[in-house]
Parts: C-alpha cells; sequence; structure tokens
C-alpha cells in the first residue's frame, strides 16, 4: 500500500532517508506505548507510588526477570537477531532506564544537600 502525506517543513526534515528506518518509526508510534514493557512500567510506577526516600530512589534495582529480559534483549541486538516488537521494547526499556537514571541522579543531589 502506498500512502502520501503532507507533514510540517520541521517533521519532514527530521525523517531518516531510509524507507526501512521509516516503516520502524511507524510501527513503534501505532502500537500501544509501554505495550511490551508493562511489567517494566508497572515496577517503576509502584515503586515510584509507594513514596520512596531519596535512598530508596538510589538503591533501586529492576526485578531479577525484568533484568534477564534487558539481557536477553541486548544480546539479541548485538547478534542483530531482534525482531521488530523486540526493537521497540528494548528502546522502551532504554527510555525506561534513562528515567531511572535521571532519578536516581537528583536524589543522589537531595542526599549530598542534606548531609
Amino acid at each position: 500500500m502506498q500512502v502520501t502525506l503532507d507533514l510540517p517543513e520541521s517533521i519532514a526534515k527530521r525523517l531518516p532517508t531510509e524507507p526501512g528506518q521509516l516503516i520502524s518509526i511507524l510501527e513503534r508510534g501505532l502500537r500501544d506505548v509501554w505495550s511490551a514493557t508493562a511489567g517494566a512500567g508497572r515496577e517503576v510506577i509502584e515503586f515510584l507510588a509507594s513514596g520512596p526516600t531519596p535512598a530508596a530512589i538510589v538503591t533501586f534495582k529492576p526485578s531479577a526477570q525484568l533484568a534477564e529480559r534487558s539481557r536477553d534483549l541486548l544480546e539479541k541486538s548485538t547478534a542483530g537477531s531482534l525482531a521488530p516488537e523486540e526493537v521497540a521494547e528494548l528502546d522502551e526499556l532504554a527510555q525506561l532506564d534513562s528515567l531511572v537514571s535521571i532519578l536516581k541522579a537528583e536524589a543522589r543531589k537531595k542526599l549530598t544537600q542534606v548531609a
């Protein structure tokens, strides 16, 4: 199927030139947010909803199951054998990891300000 889109220039300039990359972007955008990594997102949400202290945030670690899934996806990525859904899942896990890293950095700041 061929589709023609009228896009603002600012978005059109950011599009990749490779058709496969554009298809991947569209696939990611059309699926439900956090679909494949709902468990990962849920872990972080439940942890934050518990009202953790800065010290608890600094020591937060994902469950063993989530850590194992992340390792599996990274190994498959290194081998170049990720399915498109797994690429999206790994991207979501990376975004979640970035969020947790920022939270930990802010929590460390709070701990040093108190000390």
